[in-house]
């Protein structure tokens, strides 16, 4: 085993919450999805045995602090405050017995509530705004509630809907619920618990917000009534649980706001008109005098929501030097989260400019990616991508609210590239019960992934790939600027396939299965693009030619196709210099559910703010020589000059054989789809054969 490299050893020092000491600077910071109390589910809140078990994996690979996901106060269904469930935390306290074990710390974040940020689904909206339906749902669900907010104002997820105006008597309800929550806490030996959250625009955020409260009682106008809810909060849990038992915040530095549902780019010059720096210095030594003891900092509101939920296109470490900052106005440690680098974070550490890091989905792809830090095995960590497609893919376009599926409504924190993450039951390595011979066709992450779970499971495997490279067309996704987690996910395969008895046949293509000596074939060979019956189409690039750079395009590119693929493309081009346009069909862009809004809205707000060219509703018509002629929703054409076309509107499956009895189709060869689809495909596939 080598030893830890020595840039990482500030991390590595222990720490102090009030009284009580962290053995290292890595905090898991609390994620939708992880709480220990259940989520969203009809059967009520429960102790949650996988979230448990989640955290046991993790704390047994030397996280130091643990803050599971929010625990509602009240009950999503059936409105059951969260303190009238004594079973739940008898099961608690067993569990923290075996958390303390580890040497890990456990605190358990509580939330006031969501108020206008509260994610509502399709579903439920037209429920809700129906007088009659939303008296019948409500014994079940009190959607009134959940959208209760300091003032009246429109949802930030269906505009349509207007969030009622929280009573004083509600606050009161919620602030007696924090104590009498927190100290059940304390007595089944939680270490202590952080109050959600003066942070990303939820409930208390939006009474400390100017922006969004618009009161004219002692809640609201002043900064001191402002950010009274949040005070009044900690002043009753210490008073419950005494003065020693550690608060912690979870806080936004800044808004990171324009507007309704717009935020700023990284390094904009803009007016916030959420919280600015200025009132954040005064805001962060208020609340600590008000007794919390730790701030658990990032930026942003569900209207930058990027800030708060980085994609990939945000940059690494986003929040730290405003978090940095902030930490020089207390004397309370300050936690600063936010695609950290552990590298970044551990100098911070050294050089005093915060205390520690917060990490969240890099927890949910690589449980043990501490203890291969520690042993010096960097390349074996199976790097986040910052998706979001399987922990937290609240998605929304124009004119929707959250079109997210309802099983992942349900089931938030899982994994697009590690299934067994919360999903242990369903997803698992287990022998197979006789050795077979098995053909993967195709080097793409799907036959990759297929190939390493059939070796793990003791087949003999062969993997077969046309080109002399594995990857498939996830090469071309990964290649712009912006994607190098992505490269380094192709690079940890391709290291993970030659760590299993895998014989990977490379330059290899299968055009007939008869000629496979194989008990079993998956095939796994991707889809081809789709093509658009115009005049001049021959004369377009296709995306994965452009991706690759096989050919070279001029100075102003027009984009046919306003998916995610074509916005990526466009926000690529940009960031080369060149000047992109977007012609797309629907009324949004990357309309696809699923695809969480904290990705989409980085990209319209990032063509918005910097004034690219999009044309929404607007169908292509014919390629020229100087450019596209295209129609919008009125009939109107006209046309868009270009020196070059990349054409981006989708895929169609292209598997080398059929379903057939020993013959599986994977991934895009059967459906396309995302990432998430292809690994969780790949495993439904490999843990039967």
């Amino acid at each position: 085993m080598e030893k830890m490299d020595p840039k990482y050893e500030a991390l590595f020092t222990p720490w102090k919450i009030g009284n009580v000491e962290i053995k290292n600077r890595i905090v898991m910071c609390p994620m939708g999805g992880t709480p220990l109390f259940g989520w969203f589910e009809l059967g009520g809140c429960h102790f949650d045995r996988e979230a448990a078990k989640l955290f046991i994996e993790r704390a047994n690979n030397n996280v130091g602090l643990i803050i599971p996901g929010i625990a509602p106060l009240r009950d999503t269904f059936w409105g059951k405050w969260l303190w009238q469930n004594p079973k739940m935390f008898e099961e608690l306290k067993e569990f923290m017995d075996e958390i303390h074990k580890t040497g890990a710390k456990l605190f358990v974040q509580l939330t006031a509530g969501m108020g206008r940020s509260w994610a509502i689904t399709e579903l439920v909206a037209p429920l809700h705004k129906n007088k009659f339906t939303r008296a019948i749902i409500k014994p079940i669900i009190d959607t009134s509630h959940e959208l209760a907010s300091p003032s009246p104002q429109p949802s930030r997820w269906a505009h349509d809907i207007q969030c009622p105006e929280m009573t004083v008597e509600q606050i009161h309800e919620i602030i007696e619920a924090f104590a009498k929550t927190a100290k059940l806490c304390r007595d089944a030996g939680v270490d202590g618990v952080e109050v959600h959250a003066v942070h990303e625009g939820y409930l208390l955020d939006q009474f400390a917000i100017e922006f969004f409260n618009k009161r004219t009682d002692e809640y609201g106008g002043s900064f001191e009534n402002r950010y009274r809810f949040a005070a009044e909060v900690v002043r009753a849990i210490k008073e419950a649980c005494g003065e020693d038992y550690p608060v912690s915040l979870r806080y936004s530095v800044e808004s990171k706001m324009k507007g309704f549902c717009e935020g700023a780019m990284p390094g904009e010059d803009y007016t916030e008109v959420g919280r600015n720096m200025e009132e954040s210095e005064k805001a962060a030594k208020y609340l600590q005098d008000a007794g919390y003891d730790m701030l658990n900092a990032d930026n942003g509101t569900y209207d930058s929501w990027y800030w708060a939920h980085p994609p990939m296109y945000m940059p690494e470490n986003c929040n730290l030097d405003d978090v940095a900052h902030i930490k020089q106005f207390v004397d309370i440690p300050v936690v600063c989260a936010g695609r950290m680098d552990a590298e970044v974070g551990a100098k911070a550490v050294a050089d005093g400019r915060i205390d520690a890091v917060g990490v969240a989905r890099q927890f949910l792809v690589d449980p043990q990616w501490i203890t291969k830090m520690i042993e010096d095995r960097l390349e074996d960590i199976k790097p986040c991508i910052c998706c979001h497609s399987g922990c937290f893919n609240f998605s929304s376009s124009k004119g929707h609210a959250n079109t997210q599926d309802l099983t992942d409504t349900m089931g938030l924190a899982r994994c697009a590239l590690n299934p067994e993450t919360m999903q242990s039951k369903k997803y698992k390595i287990t022998p197979a019960k006789k050795q077979k011979n098995i053909a993967v066709i195709g080097g793409g992450i799907g036959g990759m992934e297929a190939a390493i779970v059939c070796a793990k499971r003791g087949h003999k495997v062969t993997l077969y790939e046309k080109s002399d490279k594995l990857g498939g067309v996830f090469v071309a996704a990964a290649a712009p600027s912006f994607k190098e987690k992505d490269r380094a996910l192709i690079a940890w395969y391709i290291r993970e396939v030659a760590k299993h008895p895998i014989t990977v046949k490379m330059n290899t293509e299968i055009k007939d299965i008869k000629e496979l000596d194989a008990d079993e074939i998956i095939v796994a060979t991707g889809a081809v693009a789709k093509k658009i019956p115009v005049k001049g189409a021959e004369g377009a690039i296709e995306a994965v030619d452009y991706l690759l750079g096989n050919a070279q395009v001029g100075e102003n590119v027009t984009v046919i196709g306003g998916g995610l693929t074509g916005c990526e493309i466009a926000y690529d081009l940009y960031l080369q210099g060149k000047k992109p346009t977007i012609v797309e069909m629907q009324d949004d862009l990357v309309t696809t559910p699923g695809i969480c809004l904290a990705n989409t809205s980085y990209l319209r707000d990032f063509f918005k703010t910097n004034k690219v060219p999009v044309h929404l509703e607007t169908k292509l018509s014919e390629i020229t020589e100087s450019g596209v002629k295209v129609v919008d929703k009125d009939g109107k054409a006209f046309e868009i000059a270009a020196d070059s076309v990349v054409m981006s509107v989708g895929y169609n499956p292209a598997p080398v054989a059929p379903k057939q009895k020993h013959v599986h189709v994977i991934g895009d060869a059967d459906k396309v789809g995302n990432l998430r689809t292809v690994i969780w495909g790949a495993w439904d596939v490999a843990m039967k054969l």
